[in-house]
C-alpha cells in the first residue's frame, strides 16, 4: 500500500521560491490578517491533541513532531519531559517556550529507538511528510507501554478544506504577491488525509478519530487518537525486521 512513497515534492516557481522562508515563518507565526484567522480556527487541532493532558497532573513523557513555534506548548501544562523536532530552527528559537524543551531533534531519525514517549503529537505535519510510513513506523516503536500517537491534520483533499484556504489565506497571497498560493500548497501537502490516515490505520490497531466539520469529507480538520501499534510492521517498513 505503500508504493507513492517516498513522495517527491514538487518544485516551486522561481518567484515563490524566493520569498517561500519569509511566507512560511509569516504564516507559522499568524502576522498577516489571513494566518491570524487560521490560526484562531486551527485552535481546535491543538486543543484535540492536548486533551489527555488538559486536566490531568500524571507526569508523561512527549516527543512533538513539528514542533513550529511551540505554540502547542501553551495549550498543554508541564508535566513531564518535553522533546520536539523540528528542522526549522529559526521558527522557535525566539520562543518564551523554549525553556520547557529537553531535547531538540532535525529528524525523528536522530530519536535514539532506546527512547520511549507516553504521547507523541503532531498537529498540522503529517500533510508535509514525503517518507511518511516510515515516520509512523518510528513513531510507533518510540511509544513507551500503553503510550498513544495524537496527529491533528488538515483535511488535505476534500472541497471544504481546498475552499477554506483558497477564500483566505489563498486570496490574501495572490492579493499581496500575485501568484498562486496553489502551487506553494502542492509544493507544502504532499500527503491528503485519506492518506494520511490509511497509513495510521495500517500501523495502529486501536485509532479513535474526530473531525472539525459535519464528515471527514465536509471538514476542515481531523484528529486521530492513536494506540497499540503494530510493532512488527513498524520494524519490517523501517527494515529492523526481515
Amino acid at each position: 500500500m505503500f508504493e507513492r512513497f517516498p513522495k517527491t515534492r514538487p518544485p516551486l516557481p522561481g518567484e515563490i521560491a524566493a520569498i517561500y522562508a519569509t511566507q512560511y515563518k509569516s504564516n507559522r507565526e499568524g502576522k498577516t490578517a489571513a494566518a491570524s484567522l487560521s490560526q484562531r480556527v486551527e485552535s481546535w487541532m491543538h486543543k484535540q491533541v492536548a486533551k489527555d493532558v488538559a486536566h490531568s497532573s500524571v507526569p508523561k513523557t512527549t516527543l512533538e513532531i513539528g514542533a513550529g513555534t511551540l505554540n502547542q506548548l501553551t495549550h498543554e501544562p508541564e508535566l513531564g519531559a518535553y522533546d520536539i523536532i523540528e528542522p526549522f530552527k529559526e521558527l522557535f528559537a525566539n520562543s518564551a517556550n523554549l525553556k520547557r524543551v529537553r531535547n531538540i531533534y532535525s529528524d525523528i531519525g536522530e530519536v535514539p529507538l532506546t527512547a520511549r514517549y507516553d504521547r507523541i503529537t503532531s498537529i498540522a505535519t503529517f500533510e508535509h511528510v514525503c517518507n511518511l510510513p516510515e515516520v509512523v513506523a518510528r513513531a510507533g516503536l518510540l511509544l513507551a507501554q500503553g503510550g498513544n500517537l495524537r496527529a491533528a491534520i488538515p483535511s488535505e483533499g476534500t472541497p471544504l478544506w481546498t475552499l477554506g484556504w483558497k477564500m483566505t489565506t489563498g486570496l490574501e497571497f495572490r492579493l499581496k504577491h500575485g501568484l498562486d498560493y496553489g502551487l506553494l500548497m502542492k509544493h507544502e501537502h504532499v500527503n491528503k488525509a485519506k492518506e494520511i490516515e490509511a497509513v495510521i490505520r495500517y500501523f495502529f490497531k486501536r485509532v479513535e478519530s474526530r473531525v472539525f466539520g459535519l464528515s471527514k469529507y465536509l471538514s476542515l480538520y481531523q484528529f486521530y487518537a492513536c494506540e497499540e501499534p503494530e510493532l512488527s510492521k513498524c520494524k519490517t517498513v523501517l527494515g529492523l525486521q526481515k
